[in-house]
């Protein structure tokens, strides 16, 4: 039995590559704390497609592939980790 990453949506990548993106250009080196990504998950989806049942879905989906953030871990380490999700790399 073989382990592949599971389909995500272009939302879901998008927004992945996204948030990595304003993680590695804004304090790359601090902590990266649980609030931060679930906050930017809304602010992402709604981005994308206005208050609308789509950005519900599209923030779900994102919270779903987009695991909790580690004690310790820092906002630049995370959006490595953000990358490797949306380019379909699994642990």
């Amino acid at each position: 039995m073989t382990d592949t990453a599971p389909l995500l949506s272009d939302d879901t990548r998008s927004m992945l590559a996204l948030l990595a993106d304003r993680l590695d250009s804004h304090r790359p080196h601090a902590v990266m704390v649980e609030p931060t990504r679930l906050a930017q998950a809304l602010v992402l989806a709604e981005q994308l497609h206005g208050p609308t049942e789509a950005a519900f879905a599209a923030e779900q989906d994102f919270l779903a592939a987009a695991p909790p953030v580690r004690d310790g871990q820092t906002r630049g380490e995370y959006a490595a980790l953000l990358r490797l999700i949306e380019r379909g790399v699994t642990p």
